[in-house]
């Protein structure tokens, strides 16, 4: 019998969009006057977009590579528990 294949386990998408908007709605909203806060969320919303983008290339390499994608809502869910893609 095969030995089953283990999936790549990554943050679901949600979880960046999820940052990205309250980074650039509501505290880039409440730092933009201030350019001591401003440049770091303004930093930090670019390396979450970096991660979302390194994350998009990591999935296209593991469909070439037809290994499977497994995206994650936890790290508190049991492997056994969680949807396979």
């Amino acid at each position: 019998m095969d030995k089953p294949e283990r999936s790549v386990s990554l943050p679901a998408p949600v979880h960046y969009e999820l940052l990205l908007q309250l980074l650039e709605q509501q505290t880039m909203a409440v730092t933009y006057q201030n350019p001591q806060f401003r440049q770091p969320v303004h930093e930090l919303i670019v390396t979450v977009r970096k991660a979302f983008s390194q994350q998009r290339q990591l999935e296209a390499l593991c469909k070439q590579a037809s290994l499977a994608v497994e995206y994650k809502w936890s790290i508190n869910q049991p492997i056994d528990e969680l949807p396979s893609s």
